[in-house]
């Protein structure tokens, strides 16, 4: 672990090393611009902050159900909290309010207690192996397993606290929630393209899926931009190149997982298109090869292209086109191009206008979490975090956007 004094001195050397180029014309690369400079309409802001106060009334138990989450409306059925990926997306959405300029301040206690509230579901099962559990374990619940991609993005919210705060404890668990997803790489060598990353940490696992696989290489990443451990460069290109070979349908698109028999689910999603433009996006900014850049440019126009034909995008549930959205706007912050921003705020409004319900401010969409509205169905706190977070991120300031995680 380093310390936090070199930590900071690493990630500013990178940060300034990455500026220089970023001015400088790079062979066979277009030229990286900047990011608009216009201020973003503070129609994104006023959304944000509308839907999170929604979901605060409807779905945040307060400090008497310790500060945590219900699933949905529903209260008849069902746990009485939330499992940790709703919990993680609520956290992530005052984590990206936290970014607004102005506003920002005023959800930094939130953000924080959020982020503090991860160690609720954290436990240490028999034989020492740690991780953050899909259910809370005693006394609250009856805890669960272990999901890969769950901690994967458990890593990326401290990230992004860290990056907020300068507080090297955020750091520290952002590496710790690492070694958990890291875990997942599967070593049996006789398996069909060998590799990948498993996605539950269970003996009768089969399936190594892209999710996990381009999350924890997005993770390593922004750590190795963070402390300058090669060790995380090696993981990140590691699980970004098998995700590459073994899973890539076309430029910007993955199958979802291939089977320990070989068997492939082809199911396209878009935050897996996101996963790796976002990792080839932080690999570029740290390593300054340009081939990174190359490729998350060609992810991004070809996925684009693809996922808003046919009107796919509105198609795809929400909590992924915010990983999606985010990474794009990731990508614009290094080389930008007006088509990402424009993408996202096309959906945004849209989803806006179609699928909340203008008397709660909630939304409501398919059980597939995404398509038209459906009424009748209870609304979801992990549809309620998607949204916030994409109004939150499309109220940033241009020069924040290299923060997205």
């Amino acid at each position: 672990m380093l310390s936090s004094t070199r930590s900071a001195t690493v990630r500013g050397a990178q940060v300034t090393a990455a500026a220089i180029v970023l001015g400088v014309a790079v062979a066979g690369v277009p030229q990286a611009a900047q990011a608009a400079t216009t201020s973003p309409d503070a129609v994104w802001q006023q959304r944000a902050s509308a839907t999170y106060d929604a979901m605060q009334d409807a779905l945040y138990t307060g400090s008497a159900g310790h500060g945590l989450y219900r699933e949905n409306t529903d209260t008849t059925t069902g746990n009485p909290y939330s499992y940790l990926w709703e919990y993680r997306e609520a956290t992530q959405a005052a984590l990206d309010l936290q970014g607004i300029d102005g506003v920002g301040p005023a959800y930094a206690h939130a953000a924080a207690a959020r982020v503090d509230g991860f160690e609720r579901y954290h436990a240490v099962a028999p034989g020492g192996r740690a991780g953050y559990e899909s259910y809370l374990p005693a006394p609250l619940g009856t805890g669960g397993d272990v999901y890969y991609d769950d901690n994967a993005v458990v890593g990326l919210s401290f990230v992004s606290q860290y990056q907020a705060t300068d507080d090297p404890a955020y750091l520290d668990h952002a590496e710790a929630a690492f070694d958990v997803a890291a875990r997942s790489w599967n070593t049996d060598t006789t398996l069909t393209c060998p590799g990948g990353s498993d996605w539950i940490d269970r003996p009768d696992n089969t399936v190594r899926a892209a999710n996990v696989t381009g999350l924890t290489a997005q993770l390593a990443a922004h750590l190795y931009e963070e402390t300058g451990e090669a060790s995380y460069l090696r993981t990140s290109t590691k699980l970004y190149n098998w995700n590459n070979r073994c899973l890539r349908e076309s430029a910007g698109l993955y199958r979802n997982s291939i089977g320990d028999d070989g068997t492939i689910d082809p199911t396209l999603w878009t935050y897996n298109s996101g996963a790796m433009i976002g990792t080839a996006t932080i690999l570029y900014r740290a390593t300054e090869d340009p081939k990174y850049l190359q490729q998350a440019t060609s992810a991004a126009k070809a996925s684009l292209r693809y996922w808003t034909a046919e009107n796919r995008l509105q198609q795809q549930p929400a909590v992924f086109n915010a990983f999606y959205v985010k990474d794009l706007l990731l990508l614009d912050s290094v080389q930008h191009d007006p088509s990402y921003r424009a993408a996202a705020e096309q959906w945004a409004t849209a989803t806006w206008r179609d699928d909340r319900d203008p008397a709660t401010g909630l939304f409501h969409f398919q059980p597939s979490g995404g398509g038209d509205p459906d009424w009748d169905r209870p609304a979801a706190t992990l549809d309620q975090a998607a949204m916030i977070q994409v109004f939150a991120v499309l109220g940033w300031s241009p020069d924040r956007l290299g923060k997205v995680s």
